[in-house]
């Protein structure tokens, strides 16, 4: 598209394997591997819990949310079909503004991975908030500029950050294999270590596991760019929710063979366990490739979500209810680029908030906590969304939730219950937060604003 009309499309650009690239690069966050890998074997229940009670009913509601209004802007939407304009602003709002805590845990992650690519001098930086934020700075610039060229260019970077994330898991999986055949794990995984404990201390973390399902919401912010997308996104759903359970659970049990819970860095944890197979294998030239395949894949995450989020304030404007220029395309590529550039400004301003005043895995934990609230804050109503439509009126060819409304509004409960827990777990601090008040405030208080503003911004443009 060539026109700066506010009500112009975007073409139609990403077909059957673009979309379900797409959902593994948003819905496989490699990170959360080291995270559930240090909590130890129980996590694989977990995991399995967090795919059944949550990952299952949003999948779910998406296909047939996504079947029944099928056009750009996904939840904000949905929420506007059941519930008026303020209910879906805010749901739009919330969701836009938690990619902008999540940006910056990306580019952490991304950038503590990369050191892999180097010698051993290179992990000096490891501790040097400078490096991360000078990373992520770079990171966010990139993936800007590739999506304001568009997504025929930006699917690219997404579909190789796809291979970034399955491959680095398959290559763990496989090393894992070996390792434990010739020299036995360095976890025991017995009855005892694989039942979950019902602590708080360990539960703030089933939060972040239940988040790492989060991204099958994605593609369908996107609706008039996919071909076909009643068809196109439910297989896709299909595909790339087995791929994504099985490179968490496999990836989490590879790890484990590798290191025991408490050697794991849940920054680095991935190279860690790659690094000491690879040594005990002889094949430590492999690292650099494995470390870069990872760093790429979180870029193509995180450009990803920007391509999919930045179409939420382009439909908001076009409603009006944001300045008229986030509803406009650029004259060239056809992009939202005001949308776009917005959101990579706010973005580098979290990199310098999340890391003032702590360390870099305090600021990482502060800013993994802040992207779940905001995030699971639009899926209460995405679930309650599911529900009230119940009762309209469908054509033929909407893709329906087998079983009917029955069982719509029970898989509906179910991820409301999971979603308001991990809202409640997320506010806690980690037990090793040496400053857990400070932490707090950051969570709640950075939170509370960012919805605060959301009011006030839609209060001023329907006034």
């Amino acid at each position: 598209m060539n026109s700066g009309n506010a009500h112009s499309k975007p073409a139609r650009v990403m077909g059957f394997a673009d979309v379900a690239m797409f959902y593994v690069v948003t819905g496989v966050s490699l990170r959360w591997i080291a995270t559930a890998a240090a909590a130890g074997p129980s996590s694989v229940l977990v995991w399995i819990a967090a795919f059944l009670f949550f990952y299952l009913p949003l999948a779910a509601a998406v296909i047939e949310l996504s079947s029944r209004y099928p056009e750009e802007g996904g939840l904000y939407i949905w929420t506007r079909k059941a519930y008026g304009d303020f209910p879906a602003f805010m749901a739009g709002w919330c969701y836009w503004t938690s990619n902008l805590p999540y940006f910056p845990a990306a580019f952490y992650f991304a950038a503590s991975n990369a050191l892999y690519m180097g010698s051993a001098h290179w992990h000096i930086a490891g501790a040097s908030p400078a490096y991360f934020m000078g990373f992520a700075f770079l990171s966010m610039a990139f993936i800007t500029a590739l999506n304001i060229v568009g997504l025929n260019v930006a699917k690219w970077l997404s579909n190789i950050g796809a291979v970034g994330m399955w491959l680095p898991v398959l290559v763990l999986v496989v090393l894992g294999l070996i390792v434990y055949t010739r020299f036995g794990s360095a976890t025991h995984f017995n009855h005892s270590s694989m039942m979950p404990v019902f602590h708080l201390k360990e539960m703030i973390f089933w939060a972040s596991l239940t988040f790492a399902y989060c991204g099958c919401e994605t593609a369908s912010f996107m609706g008039d760019e996919i071909k076909d997308a009643r068809k196109t996104i439910p297989r896709a759903l299909i595909f790339a929710g087995l791929l994504v359970t099985f490179c968490y659970i496999a990836g989490t049990i590879a790890v484990l063979v590798a290191l025991p819970p408490d050697k794991i860095d849940t920054l680095a944890g991935l190279m860690q366990a790659a690094t000491v197979m690879l040594d005990k294998l002889g094949w430590l030239w492999l690292a650099p490739v494995l470390a870069f395949f990872i760093a790429i894949g979180n870029l193509g995450a995180a450009g990803g979500y920007l391509a999919a989020t930045a179409r939420i304030p382009f439909v908001v404007g076009i409603d009006k209810m944001l300045p008229p220029a986030f509803g406009t395309l650029h004259p060239r590529f056809g992009t939202p680029h005001v949308a776009i550039l917005t959101q990579a400004g706010l973005g580098v301003v979290f990199i310098v908030l999340g890391q003032a005043g702590t360390s870099v895995k305090g600021a990482y934990d502060v800013l993994v906590s802040m992207s779940i609230i905001a995030t699971f804050i639009p899926f209460i109503f995405v679930f309650s969304s599911l529900i009230k439509l119940q009762g309209e009126p469908v054509s033929a060819d909407v893709v329906r939730i087998p079983g009917g409304k029955p069982v719509a509004v029970l898989l509906a409960c179910v991820g409301l219950t999971m979603t308001v827990i991990a809202i409640v777990l997320a506010t806690l601090p980690a037990a090793y937060e040496t400053n857990k008040a400070l932490a707090v405030v950051k969570i709640i208080g950075l939170s509370g604003l960012l919805l605060g503003i959301g009011w006030a911004i839609y209060a001023r443009e329907t006034r």
